[in-house]
């Protein structure tokens, strides 16, 4: 959504940029959001990227065919997603970029793009361990836990923990999953009283992310995939009612995740 009540969180996406102690730069999710960062990519003259998908839900890959590196012909991207899924990359975001929808096919991008894949559940990416878990989302999908220096986030975007998905967990593998990190990015569309009305869409309510913080022992929480309505103010209930989900010293601290969110993880 737009307009003056949605400017502080903002209407974009999906998609995370995380920066090694290396400066080598990883993606998660394509959604509107990384096309402002590939502008700022770009700017950079970054010629290596790694890009991971959670999965191939439209508002997770709509940003990429205007994410400019890669028209840039010096870009290698690495593109991965789910074991199963991995196969299916080119055939699937082929149909995003496919005439009349958009001019630029996938496989005549400029860009040098290959795909790559986990073994087993983890993968290495500079300083980085990335490991994996499937999501409880309906067409499934991955969340991952990285790790570098001793410091861990994990990513949990659309993830029903009330509902196990086809190929999802249940609340009990995520909380094992999450177990002592550092920040915890997830889901949070909903309110409670929403969720009854719209269980089985793959999304969960706020007071079930309290929860897993909770019993996960996470430092921090991040509440992500606002719902697409909910403005600012709504957004601000939203996220003081989850505050008082969580213990006020010694628990996880939460925020709602807005467009242009930092945070540094340092060892």
């Amino acid at each position: 959504m737009s307009g003056r009540e949605y400017l502080r969180y903002g209407g974009d996406t999906a998609c995370l940029e995380i920066r090694t102690k290396n400066d080598v730069v990883l993606i998660l999710d394509a959604g509107t959001g990384i096309r402002a960062l590939g502008d700022e990519l770009a700017c950079q003259g970054r010629e290596e990227l790694t890009l991971l998908l959670s999965h191939f839900h439209w508002d997770h890959i709509q940003g990429l065919p205007f994410f400019k590196p890669l028209y840039n012909p010096a870009l290698r991207l690495s593109l991965g997603a789910s074991q199963g899924a991995q196969r299916d990359i080119t055939r699937v975001l082929g149909q995003a970029f496919r005439p009349p929808v958009f001019p630029v096919p996938f496989a005549k991008l400029p860009a040098q793009v290959t795909t790559i894949g986990f073994k087993g559940d983890v993968l290495r990416l500079d300083s980085l361990v990335i490991r994996s878990i499937p999501i409880s989302h309906p067409n499934r999908g991955l969340g991952f836990r990285i790790e570098e220096g001793g410091r861990s986030l994990v990513y949990l975007t659309d993830n029903e923990l009330s509902l196990r998905h086809r190929g999802g967990g249940v609340f009990e593998d995520y909380a094992a999953f999450c177990k002592g990190a550092d920040l915890l990015i997830h889901d949070a569309e909903y309110t409670p009283e929403e969720y009854p009305q719209r269980r089985g869409w793959g999304h969960s309510h706020f007071a079930d992310a309290a929860r897993l913080a909770n019993v996960a022992g996470v430092g921090a929480l991040g509440l992500f995939h606002h719902n697409q309505a909910r403005t600012d103010q709504a957004e601000d209930e939203l996220l003081e009612r989850c505050r008082e989900l969580l213990p006020n010293s010694g628990g996880p601290r939460c925020v709602a995740l807005a467009q242009g969110w930092e945070m540094e993880l340092s060892g």
